[in-house]
Order: C-alpha cells, then sequence, then structure tokens
C-alpha cells in the first residue's frame, strides 16, 4: 500500500505521513463485527467500508443516508476506531475547533476549500440515496462551523488528502494510531 504524504503546513509527525489510500469495500461479516467490538454497540446503517487502518480493520465507514428504522442519517463517514476517536477528542478537549472555526471565519481560501469539502460529501451521500429531510446538511459543521474532528477525519480518511482540508489538519496533528496492533482482537 502506498503511504499518504502529510498535509502541507503540519509540520510532519502525525500519522497522515503513514495512512493508506481510502477504499471503499462491501462491509463483511467480521467487519461488522469489528465495528461492533470498537464501537462497543451493534454499527447502525453500515454499507461500506470506506478506508482501513494500516492493521487492516475499519477505521472509517461509510453509513446509508437512511437508518434502517427510517431515522434519517447524514453522518455518511463514521469514525470507529477508539484510538482515533480518542485522539479526535484530545485535540476538541484542547480548543483545537476554536482555533478552526476562527480561522474558517477569517481565510476566504480555506472557507472555499471546506465549502467544497461539504459539497463533495452532499454528492456522495446523494449517489447513494436520497433523502429529503437532510438534503443540503453534511457532517462536521461543514460548511461554515467545525463541530466535530471525528466526523472531519473520518471524511478525510474516506476521500483522500486535499477533499476535506480540516479533515488533513487533524490526521497531520495527532500521532498513528495503529502502532500497538488492532485496537480490538480482529
Amino acid at each position: 500500500m502506498s503511504a499518504r504524504s502529510a498535509p502541507a503546513g503540519n509540520g510532519g509527525g502525525g500519522a497522515a505521513e503513514e495512512v493508506p489510500p481510502p477504499v471503499r469495500e462491501p462491509a463483511t461479516e467480521a467487519d461488522l463485527a469489528a465495528v461492533a467490538a470498537q464501537l462497543g454497540r451493534p454499527p447502525r446503517g453500515t454499507r461500506a467500508v470506506a478506508h482501513r487502518c494500516p492493521c487492516g480493520l475499519p477505521d472509517a465507514v461509510e453509513t446509508t443516508p437512511r437508518l434502517p428504522d427510517g431515522t434519517p442519517f447524514p453522518t455518511l463517514y463514521y469514525l470507529t476506531c477508539p484510538r482515533a476517536t480518542a485522539a479526535c477528542s484530545r485535540l476538541e478537549s484542547g480548543g483545537v475547533m476554536k482555533e478552526m472555526a476562527a480561522r474558517l471565519a477569517e481565510d476566504p481560501e480555506l472557507a472555499a476549500a471546506y465549502r467544497a469539502a461539504h459539497e463533495s460529501y452532499l454528492a456522495r451521500r446523494e449517489e447513494i440515496g436520497h433523502v429529503s429531510e437532510i438534503a443540503g446538511v453534511s457532517a462536521g459543521g461543514m460548511p461554515g462551523r467545525v463541530k466535530c474532528l471525528h466526523v472531519l477525519l473520518a471524511h478525510a480518511l474516506a476521500a483522500g488528502p486535499g477533499v476535506n482540508p480540516l479533515g488533513d489538519e487533524v490526521l497531520g496533528m495527532i500521532e498513528p494510531w495503529w502502532p500497538a496492533g488492532p485496537c480490538v482482537a480482529p
């Protein structure tokens, strides 16, 4: 597998330097069992593995826009690895979202790239299925705010580098989550 380059300006050292490219593979029974173990509950609406950790387990999945019970679900890409999730939570509690939101409000180029990420997210979800209740609504606060680093990282992993600038930044800020081996038993 080829490794992904670190986003420009992240200073290196983050997980982005070693992350494999996205995948879009049907979720197998083994994948669903791994995701259930990662989440501590059965996954809802998982339709595909969007990215695999270097350990081989899913770390981001693609969900259906409408859950099996009929509930609209705008979160197309869902971060499943508990280690990656914990890393995002640490960044959130450290004020990274506030800093990103301030930059988003001040930097028109960043805002335009983030809006393009939002539009890309919506286009992919629409390819899977139209759900009128969530039309125009993506996730993570896109396009006007920064609300959830977990979603932004999942989008960056699933879409690849250069699609979601803030997701790429998150990936560049966190340490690799896989050196200790799989987060759950395969």
